[in-house]
């Protein structure tokens, strides 16, 4: 029986990654890793550490605005032929992209069943993030099974009326997928931060990691944001700043603009995911506007600043691993100084989003879903 995973983006595919693993193990059900083809090229980036191919692409006309409509109304015929033509027992869809919209509605239509990895994060406002929240509430009315990282996605999908017996909570795969790739310790492979780890450990420096990517940071707030850099590394002799820097043109060269040539400031292309994975072990700090570093980055005790004004994911700041400072120039600048001096510590009572069994959990929440007998345990199980 195959199931389909549907992945456009890096983010899908890291967190994909780990179920594909896990069902490719299994007796009775087959992954069927499906590239929708939203962003070329960062799907097979992300699933080459972890040794998945790509099964399928969509066929899809070429995308001449980028804006969400043409995205989708490629997507959705693309599809349906090849939901028709491979009929998947189920197909799996990952967060709040246009991608995971488009599939789930594509194979609700077709009466296949929608599993929703990563459900019931709610900021409850539509416009943050944007369109973010929006499309996890829509996947949410249509899908079959949730897949809930925490026990408070769980509550919110209840509060919203789906029944409990269409909940499990997992934990979040991308746990597993980063514990999995920090355990092989790969050196970096990209070349400044292979400089830069050697230079930070020869001078005794510290590193601060720094992403910010959403669209809701680009412009005024973003400015904000490189302000606060250049603050923190006026301030903090010892303090090296890593930043990759997102594709899009009007970002990076407004990045460029305020710390192009700036001492101690590193300006990178995004990381693969095993670099990402070395800088966030490396790092004494994070500042970042991403949900999936928010989960990331306490499997090793960094702390992070995140740069919005609202988050999905209160887990990590209730928890004591992250905390919210928006794009207040003096706030971050402020916070940041507190954690690098010692006056403030993260909490080390490990990782709110799980333990790295997500993708075991989720299978079995499948099996259920798809009326399967639990997989026969190994020898080495029952011991």
């Amino acid at each position: 029986m195959d199931v389909m995973l549907l992945a456009g983006t890096r983010p899908e595919a890291v967190k994909l990654a780990p179920l594909a693993l896990a069902l490719a193990e299994h007796p009775r059900l087959r992954p069927l890793v499906v590239h929708s083809g939203q962003h070329q090229g960062m799907v097979e980036q992300a699933l080459a550490p972890f040794g998945l191919p790509v099964d399928a692409w969509l066929d899809t006309p070429p995308r001449d605005t980028g804006s969400q409509a043409e995205l989708v109304s490629g997507l959705l015929p693309a599809l349906d032929r090849l939901l028709r033509q491979v009929a998947p027992a189920a197909v799996v869809v990952q967060g709040d992209t246009t991608t995971g919209l488009a599939g789930a509605l594509a194979a609700f239509w077709l009466g296949i069943p929608v599993v929703h990895l990563e459900a019931g994060l709610r900021t409850h406002d539509l416009a943050a993030p944007f369109p973010e929240e929006g499309t996890r509430q829509m996947i949410s009315r249509i899908a079959a099974l949730h897949l809930a990282p925490t026990p408070g996605a769980a509550a919110a999908l209840r509060a919203e009326g789906v029944p409990r017996q269409r909940i499990a909570v997992t934990g979040n795969t991308v746990v597993d997928a980063v514990i999995a790739i920090a355990e092989r310790d790969l050196p970096a492979r990209d070349t400044a931060l292979a400089l830069l780890e050697m230079e930070i450990a020869e001078a005794n420096e510290r590193l601060v990691l720094v992403t910010s990517h959403r669209r809701e940071s680009w412009g005024e707030p973003l400015s904000r944001t490189l302000a606060a850099i250049e603050l923190i590394v006026a301030e903090h002799s010892d303090v090296q700043v890593l930043f990759p820097v997102h594709p899009n043109p009007a970002v990076r060269e407004q990045v460029l603009t305020a710390l192009g040539g700036t001492p101690r400031v590193t300006i990178t292309e995004p990381l693969e995911y095993p670099d990402l994975v070395r800088a966030l072990r490396l790092a004494e700090l994070v500042l970042t506007d991403s949900g999936g570093i928010q989960e990331e980055a306490p499997t090793f005790g960094t702390p992070v600043l995140v740069l919005r004004d609202v988050t999905e994911r209160r887990e990590a700041i209730e928890a004591g691993c992250a905390w919210l400072v928006g794009t207040d120039t003096g706030l971050i600048a402020d916070t940041a100084a507190k954690i690098l001096r010692g006056d403030l510590h993260p909490t080390h009572a490990g990782n709110p989003y799980g333990d790295g069994n997500a993708a075991a959990l989720t299978v079995a929440a499948l099996e259920e879903l798809l009326d399967l007998a639990p997989a026969p345990r190994t020898a080495a199980e029952t011991r």
